[in-house]
């Protein structure tokens, strides 16, 4: 007990075979999911670059901000 059997072993290949491999359903759907994750990896090293190479600049005032500052 605890240990795998042949017939896990085998299970799991056939599982692994149904979702991975052929030109199946699902396996379409996980290569889209992993062009979905990768577009978004590289959306987030995009952004990483542009707050880099662009200076902090100060937010615009707003009305409330310039009543405030007129009062004193």
């Amino acid at each position: 007990m605890g240990a795998l059997s042949i017939w896990h072993i085998l299970l799991i290949v056939i599982a692994a075979a149904l979702l991975f491999g052929g030109r199946g359903k699902i396996s379409g759907l996980m290569g889209d999911t992993a062009k979905g994750i990768r577009a978004f990896k590289e959306g987030l090293k995009s952004e990483e670059h542009a707050e880099e190479d662009e200076e902090a600049k100060p937010l615009p005032k707003t009305a409330a901000r310039k009543k405030d500052a007129a009062r004193g």
